[in-house]
């Protein structure tokens, strides 16, 4: 049965490419977006939700319930992918995005510890879990969506618009998060004030929702379909066990350096640099700002030249570059620390350009979803949530606040071995 798509005007084609590339991006920009403002605002919801007689304890507390978000991340993998690959992209998408937006709102009008007592506290704890498991389905799910939506040539140019939505939902949260701050006072901020950015964001989950309920999806295999019993994450482990393999251990560099670089480093840099709290904020964000414009630029060389070029590279420079990276941050000139950052900044463009793409191509369609979205979310949630308690700790353990360049680089150096063994997936089939 042929699956060919009848022929379309080229303003149609034009605007079905938008559509897509709105579609996969939209999301991602509110995921982000609520994972920038809760860390910006984190201090205060330590205060609010965790209260305790030691500031760093409340603080400890809130981050708490930050990662019981990673640790559900998994599960949505699982849980979204099964729909991703049973049902369909679009009705994940559309799934994700509202399961992300309605916790976001709660969290916004949430009583707090004096209203509730402690069941603030669990209240707060559960929403988070609900959000992760969201996030487990809605990075992974889109960008396999644009990668199967992408014209010929330009898969990897269009699975890149998931990782640029990321990062322009991070500098979207952080800057709501300091336009709150400068306009209104501590005593409004704690009342009122942190509430703010949290119902803001149900503007965001709105407009993505309109752009995914009306987006194009590819009907499921008709062969796979018609299977009364079918799990497409079984189907997954049984015929792609190696490529499942391969995928986490490409992921395992992704998250390390990712929440090492820009969330563990601006702390770093006031406590071990002596920055400022603004001036460390201010170098993460042109960072931040740096990496969403060459991400597209690294995956349009990755349809060039292919996608082993861009990983093998990213991967080599942060296990030769870290020490000497971190060692310009190490100093108190801004110019240098700035440096230190882009370069950091670059190399991740490389991974994170070429990720989405050689993800998506290593799978089958009938499991795409399900394998990708654990082979993905499982490294992240063991090495990416734990990665700024592992630097925090490798730098108490050995009083050298370059220590952490140690781990970044063995970890870059097992998710080179393991690019090494990966076939290039550039002209790799995505409709079998």
């Amino acid at each position: 049965m042929s699956t060919a798509a009848p022929s379309m005007k080229p303003e149609e084609t034009d605007t079905k490419k938008i559509r897509v590339l709105a579609a996969g991006f939209i999301g991602n920009i509110l995921e982000w977006y609520d994972f920038a403002v809760y860390g910006f605002f984190a201090p205060t919801i330590g205060k609010l939700f965790f209260p305790s007689e030691d500031p760093r304890v409340s603080l400890i507390a809130a981050f708490g319930a930050f990662a019981a978000g990673f640790l559900m991340r998994p599960v949505g993998a699982v849980l979204f992918g099964h729909i991703g690959d049973r049902i369909g992209r679009k009705k994940a998408l559309t799934l994700s995005v509202l399961m992300m937006a309605i916790p976001t709102m709660l969290v916004g009008i949430l009583p707090t510890h004096a209203q509730i007592g402690m069941y603030a506290a669990i209240m707060m704890v559960l929403l988070r879990m609900i959000q992760g498991i969201s996030v487990g389905g809605e990075y992974t799910s889109s960008f396999v969506f644009l990668v199967e939506h992408a014209p010929a040539g330009r898969r990897a140019f269009f699975g890149s618009w998931s990782m640029i939505g990321a990062t322009c939902g991070i500098l979207l949260g952080s800057a709501v998060g300091a336009l709150i701050n400068t306009f209104t006072t501590n005593e409004q901020l704690m009342e009122w004030g942190w509430r703010i950015p949290f119902l803001a964001g149900v503007l965001v989950a709105f407009v993505g929702y309109f752009i995914r309920h009306g987006i194009p999806d590819q009907p499921i295999a008709e062969e796979l379909s018609e299977q009364e019993v079918y799990s497409p994450l079984k189907q997954a482990w049984g015929s792609h066990k190696k490529e499942l393999l391969q995928s986490a251990g490409l992921n395992m560099m992704n998250a390390v350096t990712f929440y090492t670089v820009f969330i563990y480093l601006s702390t770093w840099l006031v406590e071990e640099v002596g920055e400022t709290r603004a001036e460390a904020l201010d170098i993460n964000t042109i960072s931040m700002a740096a990496l969403t414009v060459m991400v597209p630029f690294a995956a349009m060389l990755a349809d060039k030249y292919g996608r082993k070029p861009l990983l093998l590279f990213g991967a080599a420079g942060v296990t030769l570059f870290s020490y000497p990276l971190l060692w310009l941050m190490h100093h108190q000139h801004y110019q240098m620390i700035l440096a230190g950052q882009i370069g950091f900044a670059v190399l991740v463009a490389c991974f994170a350009g070429a990720i989405p793409a050689t993800i998506t191509e290593l799978f089958k369609r009938g499991v795409r979803v399900s394998a990708a979205s654990v082979s993905y979310n499982i490294p992240f949630a063991i090495f990416g949530g734990t990665a700024p308690m592992v630097a925090a700790w490798l730098v108490h353990a050995t009083g050298n606040p370059l220590s952490i360049a140690w781990y970044l680089s063995g970890i870059a150096a097992i998710s080179f071995c393991i690019t090494l063994t990966i076939k290039e997936t550039r002209h790799n089939s995505l409709e079998e």
